[in-house]
């Protein structure tokens, strides 16, 4: 008598409830406080994000459309202790020592030119080593002049992408490298515009 047998999706749902109660989900354990090796692990993990990344406010417009004032951006700090930046790198850095900058005061540019390069601004374009330079981030063409400047060894030369409302090395001169906290990552929020 085959009608007493049971079906096969009667076998199927009976072995499913076992296997069920058996998932990690069904018991309430994994809510649980992970332990002190757990608490060391995250404490590790807070650390390491401290000592090599950090999260930045953008301030000024200096680097519009690239970044927005009200951005909030994360900079890596780790990559610039193994090598130099290199150019169209977006880097962070304390401001070198100016009338009205503190040694404190944070800037993020980015990197045109490096040691050994012949920099100069004129006609509305960037020439690096007597090349015009493409750079189709900018929001337009600076309307400045600036002098022929060599950068000297361990230094960077830094300019904002919005190179007409920007304080960077056509101001003050290359940047000394040892200044240089971080490079851009990425950016984590960019407010909505009300």
């Amino acid at each position: 008598m085959s009608f007493l047998r049971p079906s096969a999706l009667n076998n199927f749902f009976i072995t499913s409830a076992t296997v069920l109660k058996w998932m990690p989900c069904q018991s309430w354990g994994f809510l649980r406080w992970p332990g002190l090796d757990g608490l060391l692990r995250l404490l590790v993990l807070v650390l390491l994000w401290s000592t090599f990344s950090e999260l930045r406010f953008i301030p000024s417009s200096s680097m519009y459309p690239t970044l927005r004032v009200g951005d909030r951006i994360i900079i890596e700090k780790a990559s610039y202790y193994l090598k130099v930046p290199a150019i169209n790198d977006i880097v962070t850095f304390r401001a070198p020592k100016q009338l009205g900058i503190t040694g404190e005061d944070v800037f993020i540019k980015r990197v045109v030119a490096k040691a050994g390069d012949l920099v100069q601004v004129h006609h509305g374009s960037l020439y690096v080593n007597g090349i015009a330079q493409t750079e189709d981030f900018l929001v337009e063409r600076p309307a400045y002049t600036s002098n022929l400047t060599y950068v000297p060894e361990g230094h960077v030369y830094v300019l904002g992408d919005n190179r007409n409302n920007s304080y960077d090395s056509h101001v003050w001169g290359p940047l000394p490298i040892k200044n240089v906290i971080g490079r851009f990552v990425t950016c984590c929020y960019r407010p909505s515009n009300k």
